[in-house]
């Protein structure tokens, strides 16, 4: 492919994620033009910047129908599936068949446990198939499965909320430090884009603005994505996501018992260890605890701890932009990586 640039699509572009990742594409420097889709009876024959006019009055971006004869005309390589759970299971059989290589931002592909993806509810047609997928797809998270993303047919996105909890989590399981039997518990926060463009009773203005709430208590459908990536059994993890009334960005505060007394300085060795040559982890160490601001509009996971005097209690705090290392930039991140590109190409 020297000297060409790659040709992409991506199925929902309308939506917060699907829009964001647009705007990555249409930037980045070894991508043409993205093929923009949709599926008929939608936006289809629409423009995207009908839909976002901070593109420009002069920018001319068409809606296409989807279809795979289109797909194939146009050489695309790389499919975005920006999509609900539901049409990402149905479309990606079909999209690998056809030779195409598929990032899928849904929730379709990242859970490799049956119990833990019964959450969706899937019917598959040909069940035989898909249980051969779930067994195929890579979790798209690649400070944890870089080698194995880099040869993907298919790369599950993972999701926001987890994305914030399994990277200062998961080294500290690893690494023996976390006591499991007194669990771990995960309270976070995202802004209103992390529940999607359609509106529904609870993302309304009038129900968001000045109120704070939390939902999907022990049912939340990233709560499989942290056990099965952190390492964790279901009765060792405390997941409670809450509505925060900002556009965009994540701070999850993780409570952890440790097994042993532990120094600040070992916690801060051991995520320096897993995150000290990754160009989207910035680590703030003990006592500099990141905030939203600091990450929105990027694609960094920030992560700073306090250590209680006991040398037993752990309170992480970890933040990323919802919409960027929790969507559209980390499958960005994840295309570049399947691709053999670097990292933050599109990304600086």
């Amino acid at each position: 492919m020297s000297g060409q640039k790659l040709q992409t699509a991506v199925l929902g572009a309308t939506g917060y994620a699907g829009f964001e990742l647009a705007r990555l594409l249409l930037k980045h420097p070894k991508v043409a033009t993205p093929l923009f889709l949709a599926r008929a009876g939608e936006a289809a024959g629409k423009q995207l910047e009908e839909f976002y006019p901070e593109l420009g009055p002069q920018a001319n971006y068409p809606l296409e129908p989807f279809d795979w004869e289109l797909l194939k005309q146009r050489a695309v390589k790389v499919l975005f599936l920006a999509t609900p759970h539901e049409l990402s299971r149905e479309l990606v059989p079909q999209a690998l068949q056809e030779g195409i290589r598929v990032v899928d931002l849904s929730g379709a592909w990242r859970l490799k446990a049956e119990a833990n993806r019964a959450v969706y509810g899937f019917t598959d047609a040909d069940a035989a198939l898909a249980a051969k997928l779930d067994a195929e797809a890579v979790y798209g998270l690649p400070e944890l499965h870089r080698e194995e993303i880099a040869g993907a047919r298919l790369v599950a996105n993972p999701g926001c909320y987890a994305t914030s909890v399994i990277v200062p989590l998961a080294p500290l399981v690893k690494a023996g430090l976390v006591d499991r039997k007194r669990g771990v518990i995960c309270d976070c926060k995202s802004g209103v884009s992390g529940a999607g463009k359609k509106p529904t009773q609870k993302t309304h203005f009038v129900e968001v603005a000045d109120n704070f709430s939390a939902y999907s208590v022990f049912g939340h459908r990233h709560t499989g994505e942290i056990l099965e990536q952190a390492g964790l059994d279901d009765d060792e993890l405390t997941f409670t996501p809450h509505l925060l009334p900002i556009p965009r960005g994540i701070l999850s505060t993780i409570y952890v018992s440790l097994a042993r007394p532990a120094a600040a300085a070992e916690i801060e060795r051991v995520l320096r260890g897993a995150y000290g040559a990754e160009g989207f982890v910035r680590i703030y160490g003990n006592k500099h605890l990141p905030q939203v601001s600091y990450s929105l509009h990027t694609n960094f996971c920030d992560v700073g701890f306090e250590l209680a005097r006991d040398g037993r209690r752990l309170t992480i705090v970890s933040c990323l932009d919802n919409l960027m290392k929790g969507a559209a930039g980390q499958a960005l991140q994840n295309m570049n990586v399947m691709l053999g590109w670097s990292e933050k190409e599109g990304l600086a």
